[in-house]
């Protein structure tokens, strides 16, 4: 006997999609109003190949986090470049050559995407997060109006998706 599709998954449902635009990325001492993109965390498991009798059995392995990129705005007042220099400093200073300890430069980087009026629709928490690879950005003469950008990799333990 066929079976019968329920109508409520052929029917059209209306739904809001979340849209990149509409984030808030909350660092410790970076302001959140500089912060022009950042990427999701995605997380990478690695599958285990098991001897079984005549075959193979895949079993799911450790799971890695890949790391994530901040870009930001470099206004003049505050300085976005100065701002991610204090956080490079916690890790290491190049003047005097010292190195921090996890405690003082490890810290939760958390962002909120926001729904069309501005209420909290998701919340990732990047637990234990570090600058791994920071840029600058260039310098150019034949660049009329290009803002300024500071680039930002940020390597973390895990992440939690709050809701």
């Amino acid at each position: 006997m066929a079976e019968l599709i329920d109508p409520n998954e052929i029917m059209f449902r209306a739904f809001q999609p979340k849209v990149q635009n509409r984030f808030v990325l909350i660092i410790d001492g970076i302001p959140s109003f500089i912060c022009k993109r950042v990427s999701r965390p995605s997380i990478n498991t690695e599958a285990k190949k098991l001897d079984h009798i005549n075959t193979y059995r895949k079993i799911a392995g450790k799971s890695e986090w890949q790391d994530v990129t901040v870009g930001l705005y470099d206004p003049i007042v505050p300085s976005g470049a100065q701002a991610v220099m204090e956080w490079v400093r916690l890790h290491y200073e190049s003047v005097t050559g010292r190195a921090g300890y996890s405690d003082f430069y490890k810290k939760d980087v958390t962002f909120h995407v926001l729904g069309p009026v501005g209420d909290k629709v998701e919340e990732w928490t990047l637990k234990g997060a570090f600058a791994t690879n920071v840029t600058f950005g260039d310098l150019d003469w034949a660049s009329a109006d290009q803002a300024l950008t500071v680039g930002i990799g940020v390597a973390y333990d895990y992440a939690i998706l709050q809701y």
